[in-house]
């Protein structure tokens, strides 16, 4: 080693050796910065008291996210029976409910099973609004109701009884039963009965092939 390094490392001993200025520096900044941390904390935590207003914080709720639904649920299925005791299924692709105090299921996707006196019927729409206090389901747009006897039924805009199994359209209607076929403007059915009611441009044709067999 040379003369300088030996001399440049004896100057470093002298300096880091215990009672130096580095070790006084050392052990007082040991000393003053906990001390500071300390008295740094306590002012942040004192500061509101001794401050001249109020710190609160105000929560406005109409400026706070609310969530606009209740409840959403895919692939819904909702279970009853009718007056006579028989069942209904109706299940949905989607059913969104908004709050609690309304009893109505927005539906999407929606198929009704229902067991009339001759046999199961099934109805189809695309959307509408099931009413779980009366059990009606409101439809907005085309529905379709077929049974296994060979009624058809399509109608739009229409209201569906699922405990009377009786269905009003105020929109265009028309159908086929194993006699023929008919068509109007507004409708009401008795589908357990198999009777329907035609009103405003109201027609029926008769097959009389159907009708013989």
């Amino acid at each position: 080693m040379s003369e300088i390094a030996l001399q440049e490392r004896s100057r470093r001993k002298r300096w880091a050796r215990p009672g130096s200025s580095h070790d006084y520096l050392v052990r007082t900044l040991l000393l003053v910065l906990p001390a500071g941390i300390g008295v740094l904390g306590a002012f942040l935590v004192m500061a509101p008291l001794f401050m001249g207003g109020d710190v609160s914080f105000v929560l406005d709720k109409n400026k706070v996210d609310v969530a606009s639904e209740r409840m959403r649920i895919n692939a819904a299925r909702y279970r009853g029976s009718d007056g006579k005791g028989q069942p209904f299924v109706l299940q949905a692709g989607s059913a969104v409910q908004k709050s609690s105090a309304e009893p109505v299921v927005q539906l999407r996707d929606l198929t009704a099973g229902i067991r009339l006196s001759d046999g199961p019927a099934q109805v189809r729409a695309e959307r509408g609004r099931y009413d779980m206090d009366s059990e009606q389901v409101a439809v907005d747009g085309p529905l379709a109701v077929r049974t296994s006897d060979g009624y058809r039924l399509d109608t739009r805009d229409s209201t569906m009884d699922l405990k009377s199994r009786r269905l009003t359209g105020t929109g265009n209607v028309d159908g086929s039963t194993p006699l023929g076929t008919f068509s109007g403007n507004r409708m009401t059915a008795d589908l357990d009965q198999r009777t329907v009611r035609i009103e405003g441009n109201a027609r029926l044709r008769i097959d009389p092939n159907r009708a013989n067999r």
